[in-house]
């Protein structure tokens, strides 16, 4: 039988949060965050060194092993941005809708064929001891030009994957997004290297 990992769960985006529990829940339990542990102050470079400041804060608050990601949005259009800073592209207290409706507005004008863009997320398991465990996950597709659908969060209404069936992340199941996703590819490579250790 299969272990089960105890992780605690480094974000503090309830939403995240969520859908990492709902990929990665038959092998590992999610310790909530602590309530007492202050933000992490994401001023890293890449996403790799942002999910490993999270961790790195999270092991040291808890001393158990801590589970991180983060998220960034590649738009070709916009040479890349807004990159790693996704979550905060509108300003630093930005709502979800205030980085959609920004992200619309610097592609108005652009052709359907020319708003490529990536999700791309990066997943990291930090030891107490110091041991790291990483893997990433990436999903093409376009910028739709208007939002639709009413699940998800984020940039799901304004991304539809390449993979997909002309629909956006919001207009998807849980199931179906899942399969598609950055985040659910990152975690389920995750996933196997949590696995090989036990080989």
């Amino acid at each position: 039988m299969s272990r089960r990992w105890q992780l605690v769960c480094a974000s503090a985006n309830p939403d995240k949060v969520a859908e990492i529990a709902a990929i990665v829940g038959d092998v590992i339990d999610l310790l909530p965050r602590p309530v007492d542990v202050a933000d992490v102050v994401e001023d890293a470079d890449s996403l790799e060194g942002n999910a490993r400041l999270k961790a790195v804060a999270l092991v040291r608050a808890t001393g158990r092993p801590a589970v991180a990601d983060d998220t960034g949005l590649e738009v070709d259009a916009l040479g890349g941005r807004p990159g790693v800073y996704a979550a905060r592209y509108a300003g630093e207290h930005a709502t979800y809708a205030d980085n959609r409706a920004k992200l619309l507005r610097e592609l108005d004008g652009v052709a359907r064929a020319d708003r490529t863009a990536r999700f791309r997320t990066v997943a990291l398991v930090r030891w107490p001891d110091g041991r790291e465990m990483v893997a990433e996950g990436t999903c093409p597709g376009v910028i739709a030009e208007r939002e639709q659908g009413e699940r998800g969060f984020g940039y799901d209404p304004l991304f539809v994957p390449t993979e997909g069936d002309g629909r956006t992340f919001a207009q998807m199941s849980e199931d179906e997004k899942h399969a598609l996703s950055h985040r659910g590819r990152a975690f389920r490579a995750l996933l196997d290297r949590l696995r090989d250790l036990e080989a």
